[in-house]
Parts: C-alpha cells; structure tokens; sequence
C-alpha cells in the first residue's frame, strides 16, 4: 500500500510537470490577478501553467484587511463573481463585500478545473532571454532557495510569460536588471509603487496591464509597480479586470 501511494503521488506530479516544460502562457504569481487570467486562458484552450512561491495559492486575498477576512470589490463585478461562484452582498454605494476565503478558493479551484496547471512552493528565479524576446522562465523549489542550497533549476518554455508577483514586481526587476532591457516604461526601468489612493490605484491597475518587454506582461499590482501608480489596498475589482486585460492581451497576440 505504502509503495502504491508513493508511486501514485510521484507519477501524477510527474506527469504534471513534464506536461508544463512547453506552453502557451507561463503565469508567475497565483494571486487575484494571475489566477483570474489562468483561468481565463485555460478555458479557452491555451496551455497554462502558475508558478506560486508560497505553499497557499491565493496571494494577499487569504488575510483580508489586517485579518479581517473579508474584501471589497466594485458592484459592476457582479457577473463575473457569479462566474467564479462567488457569493457577495452589498457593502455599500457601488461596492460588494466577499468573504475572502471563499474567494480564494473559488478563483484557485475554477483555474486549476479550468486546466491550468498551479505549481506550489515554487521560485521563478530567473526567465529565458534569446534574441530580444522573454521566451520562458527558469524556476526552483521555494525551500531550496530558502536554505541557499546550491541547486540548480529547470527551465519552462512558453510562448508568453505573465508577471503576476505582486508589490515588488520581481520578475520583471530581475529582469531589467540582469538583461540589461529598457521596459516600456517612462523611464525604461520600474517606476515604483506609490502610496496608497485606492480609487486612483483601482484605475490604473487596469490600464497598467500591457505587455512591458516583448513575450512578458505585468498585471496586477506588479502592473502599479512597474508603471509607478498607486496601491489600493483590500478592493480587489482593478485585480480581477487586470487579470481579464491580461488573458484578452494573450489572446490577441498568441
């Protein structure tokens, strides 16, 4: 039995990873915005893949507003929450209020049936470069990079690679840094967070989703960080469209 259980885990990961060293779109980052994008594409038949740090996929829905579970999110959202089976109430004037795990929930569980593949406990730790275009990422396991364990990692191909990693918008910093690239950017590197307006952050999440290098695409709040626009705090609508704005983007070019 013991033997039977370990080859059953071991096989199906397997059978997991070897199926997401090629793909449409590498998603790095399952928070509101990755995971609404992976949906979105993997229903429509692209081959998607999520690569989330942390052991729990969601990003910062899990914890509310300083622990109180529950979020905001814009009134006009509501078919698009009933799309992912959330339920919301009224909050106030032009806002729903949802209970946070429950969000999460739902957006990793209709990514994942919708046939995304979510890798947890992974690093993206660097991407693939060659010839003037983001062709892939090069990931490893979270904990060894934790330990500082001289490890080497593997290598994802894909087709598009989304930066979904949130405040720091690290993977695109990387690589600016590394690569030497000018970003489509005002300045041509990361612009920065700004403080908090939550109303000027909803916005500009949205319209800061676009491809920043050619083949990489930032949503989310890494979208704010890199273009240097506000953060917005516990509403989650701006993530959810950035999200959308990502996979129509995606659509469009692949």
């Amino acid at each position: 039995m013991e033997q039977t259980i370990s080859r059953a885990i071991v096989t199906g990961f397997a059978k997991k990873l070897t199926d997401s060293l090629r793909v449409d779109v590498a998603i790095v980052g399952a928070g509101p915005s990755g995971l609404v994008c992976g949906y979105l594409l993997a229903r429509a038949g692209y081959a998607v893949s999520i690569f989330e740090r942390k052991l729990a996929p969601g990003g910062g829905i899990w914890g509310g507003a300083m622990l109180n579970n529950e979020i905001v999110v814009q009134a006009d959202l509501a078919k698009l929450l009933d799309e992912f089976g959330i339920r919301h109430r009224k909050a106030a004037k032009g806002l729903l209020r949802l209970d946070s795990v429950e969000t999460a929930s739902a957006l990793i569980y209709k990514a994942v049936n919708a046939g995304a593949k979510l890798f947890n406990s992974v690093t993206v730790e660097d991407v693939i470069y060659k010839e003037g275009k983001i062709g892939g990422i090069v990931i490893n396991w979270t904990p060894v990079l934790i330990q500082g364990m001289h490890v080497d990692p593997l290598m994802i191909v894909s087709k598009m690679v989304v930066d979904g990693t949130g405040h720091g918008a690290l993977l695109t910093e990387k690589v600016a840094a590394k690569a030497g690239i000018r970003l489509n950017t005002p300045s041509g590197g990361i612009e920065g967070e700004k403080p908090m307006w939550a109303e000027a952050g909803e916005r500009a999440t949205v319209e800061n989703t676009r491809e920043v290098y050619p083949g990489l695409i930032v949503c989310g709040m890494a979208a704010n960080a890199v273009f240097g626009s506000a953060r917005m705090g516990p509403i989650f609508g701006g993530m959810f469209l950035s999200g959308k704005k990502a996979a129509d983007l995606i659509k469009a070019k692949l």
